[in-house]
């Protein structure tokens, strides 16, 4: 069995750099379609040999991420593919720091504790950064485990394909993924993740690691 993390296409605050998380339900750019629709479309030929058989796409309840699941798995071609949203997996809420950027920050002492903490302190008015990995790596670990408990014939042949925000998919990678490497190292620029083999571990939490992992980007 297999896992497809990729993060959802460029959105206007992603682009100005800003903190979009949980609070900023934005689209993407028509750029960002455009290029989902143009360049994606023969990269993702690729991917879907790679992952072969999808069981499930999962996505954040947010925009950017059921259009871009829309866009690179349209509903004409993966029919009969459960399609899940679940809310566990929508991005941070960064509180009053919320679509600013290091501009509009600069000179705050709540954002210059932030950045002294090495990006590990909550946000003022919104998550704690722990809350928020625990939360995305239980939702993920959750629905891993239960593909892996209902549909085990596919195990050697089956993908999971999760389309959601990039501090979730480097929850779930320093969560599960070995040899285990720190949060930050697995950032993703949009519309890149990771594609990853799930190996059983009874000694893991949720019973799995994520193994023989592979950079993939769509564009």
């Amino acid at each position: 069995m297999k896992i497809l993390f990729l993060r959802h296409g460029e959105t206007k605050g992603n682009r100005e750099k800003r903190y979009v998380g949980r609070r900023s339900d934005e689209g993407l750019t028509d750029e960002a379609r455009e290029r989902f629709l143009t360049a994606a479309a023969g990269r993702m030929e690729e991917i879907y040999v790679q992952c072969r058989e999808v069981s499930k796409i999962i996505t954040s309840p947010m925009v950017r991420c059921v259009e871009t699941a829309d866009l690179l798995f349209p509903q004409a071609k993966w029919k009969g593919v459960p399609r899940i949203s679940r809310e566990a997996l929508t991005e941070c809420d960064f509180g009053r720091f919320e679509y600013k950027n290091y501009m509009e920050l600069n000179g705050d002492p709540e954002y210059q504790r932030f950045l002294d903490s090495g990006g590990t302190d909550g946000f003022p008015g919104g998550e704690q950064v722990l809350d928020f990995k625990r939360r995305c790596a239980d939702a993920v670990g959750e629905l891993i485990r239960e593909d892996m408990k209902t549909l085990p014939e596919n195990r050697e042949g089956g993908c999971l394909v999760f389309v959601v925000h990039g501090g979730v998919i480097m929850a779930a990678m320093e969560a599960f993924a070995r040899p285990a490497r720190g949060y930050f190292s697995w950032q993703v620029k949009n519309g890149a993740g990771y594609l990853c083999k799930v190996q059983e571990n009874r000694e893991e939490p949720f019973g799995f690691e994520l193994t023989d992992v592979a950079e993939i980007s769509v564009l």
